[in-house]
C-alpha cells in the first residue's frame, strides 16, 4: 500500500507538472555560417502557401520599375530564388521615401500586404493593399492607411496574427512612447489591436503588448526628438506564435537595429493576443543576439513550420562583415518546458482542484481496496 501511495503522488504531481507547464522558445546556440540569399533582404517575412514557401522584406529602395520589398521562392526552407519586387508605386510630390517591414496575410484567397511608409525615420504610417496572388503584385496607389499620421505620428512593423481558437485577426505594431509610467523607459514598444472591416481597419481598442524596461533594448543615448531629448529604448518587429495549449508567444527585436546590441526576444501572454504580457528579460537578448566574429545584429524575425508541420524555423536578418547589407538568415528554433511563475485564470486554479479531487478519491480506493 505504500508503494501505491507514493506511486500515486508522483503520478499526482508529474499530472500537475505537465498541465501547467508550456513551451518557451530556446536560444539560437549555432548560427548559419552563411544567409539564405546574399543580397539585400531585411525584415524578413516568411510564410508558406499551398506547398511553397515564400520570403518578402525591406529592400534598398526603389528598382528602376518604381517597385519594393525583394521577394525570394522555395520548395525546401533551403535553397531561395529572387522573384522581383512585390509593390509597385506610382511616383508623386507627396512620395514617401520609405518603405518598411512588409508582411503577408491570406484571408478568403486574398492576400494582404501590409506595411509602413515614411519620409527616412519620421511619419511613418501603415498601409495595406491587397493581391489574388501571394507575390503580388501590390499596389501602393490602391493601398489603404491604417493609422492617421496626424494623431499617431509613428508607427511600423504591422504584424498579422490570426488566433486559432475564434479566427479572429489582429494587428501588431510598433508606436512611440514619452512616459515613463510603471518603470517603463521612453521609447517604442508593440500594441496590438483587432483587424476588421475585411482586414482594411483597426478596432481603436490599442492595447500595449510590450514596452522597453532593459538597458540592452537601448537605442540611443540623447536622441533629438519630439523636441527633447531623451535616453531612448526600442522594441520593434513583433511576431507572434500561438501554442497549442493557447499561450502568445509575441516575439520581438529589441535596441538599434544598427548596432551589436539588436536581437530578439519574446513576452508572453496566457489568455488572449491582447494580452497581458510579460516579459523576463536580463542583460542581452535571449533568442538571438550578435557573437563577435559569427554574427552582427541578428533580429527583426518571422516564424515558420517546416515541411513536418512540427519543427519551427525562425528567420530573420543579420549584418555582413563590412555592415552594407543585411540579408536573412534561418535556425532550427527548440523550445524547452517552463513552470508559469503563476496562474493566469481561475480556469487554471479549477483545474488544479478537480486534479486533486480526483487524486482524494484515488487515495480513499486504495485505502479502502486494502482494508
Amino acid at each position: 500500500m505504500k508503494y501505491a501511495i507514493r506511486t500515486s503522488f508522483v503520478v499526482f504531481f508529474t499530472i500537475i507538472i505537465t498541465v501547467n507547464s508550456t513551451l518557451i522558445p530556446d536560444h539560437i546556440d549555432e548560427y548559419p555560417k552563411k544567409p539564405v540569399w546574399s543580397n539585400y533582404l531585411a525584415d524578413p517575412f516568411a510564410f508558406e502557401f499551398n506547398g511553397t514557401y515564400y520570403m518578402i522584406g525591406t529592400g534598398l529602395g526603389l528598382s528602376e520599375n518604381n517597385a519594393t520589398f525583394p521577394s525570394l521562392i522555395s520548395d525546401d526552407l533551403i535553397t531561395w530564388n529572387y522573384s522581383g519586387n512585390i509593390l509597385d508605386m506610382i511616383n508623386r510630390p507627396d512620395q514617401p521615401s520609405s518603405y518598411w517591414a512588409p508582411e503577408i496575410a491570406e484571408k478568403d484567397n486574398i492576400f494582404y500586404l501590409f506595411y509602413s511608409v515614411g519620409f527616412g525615420d519620421k511619419k511613418h504610417r501603415l498601409r495595406v493593399t491587397s493581391s489574388t496572388s501571394p507575390l503580388g503584385p501590390y499596389d501602393d496607389s490602391q493601398s489603404i492607411e491604417l493609422t492617421n499620421v496626424t494623431k499617431l505620428s509613428f508607427a511600423i512593423d504591422p504584424h498579422p496574427f490570426q488566433d486559432k481558437k475564434d479566427g479572429q485577426w489582429y494587428l501588431f505594431y510598433s508606436r512611440d512612447f514619452l512616459d515613463t509610467n510603471d518603470g517603463y523607459r521612453v521609447g517604442t514598444g508593440i500594441v496590438v489591436d483587432r483587424l476588421i472591416n475585411n482586414m482594411t481597419q483597426l478596432a481603436g481598442n490599442e492595447t500595449i503588448v510590450l514596452r522597453a524596461k532593459h538597458d540592452w533594448q537601448l537605442y540611443e543615448h540623447n536622441r533629438s526628438i519630439y523636441d527633447n531629448i531623451y535616453d531612448w529604448y526600442t522594441l520593434e518587429g513583433a511576431a507572434t506564435w500561438q501554442q497549442e495549449s493557447g499561450v502568445y508567444i509575441c516575439f520581438y527585436s529589441g535596441g538599434n537595429w544598427q548596432s551589436t546590441s539588436y536581437g530578439v526576444d519574446y513576452g508572453i501572454a496566457y489568455s488572449s493576443p491582447m494580452g497581458p504580457y510579460t516579459e523576463d528579460s536580463t542583460n542581452q537578448a535571449r533568442i538571438t543576439h550578435s557573437i563577435e566574429g559569427i554574427i552582427i545584429g541578428p533580429g527583426h524575425n518571422s516564424i515558420i513550420l517546416g515541411r513536418d508541420q512540427k519543427t519551427t524555423y525562425i528567420v530573420y536578418h543579420a549584418w555582413n562583415e563590412a555592415k552594407t547589407i543585411r540579408s536573412p538568415y534561418i535556425s532550427q528554433l527548440n523550445w524547452k518546458t517552463m513552470i508559469p511563475n503563476k496562474s493566469s485564470s481561475g480556469y487554471d486554479i479549477l483545474h488544479l482542484t478537480l486534479l486533486f479531487l480526483v487524486y482524494i478519491i484515488v487515495i480513499v480506493l486504495i485505502f479502502h481496496h486494502a482494508l
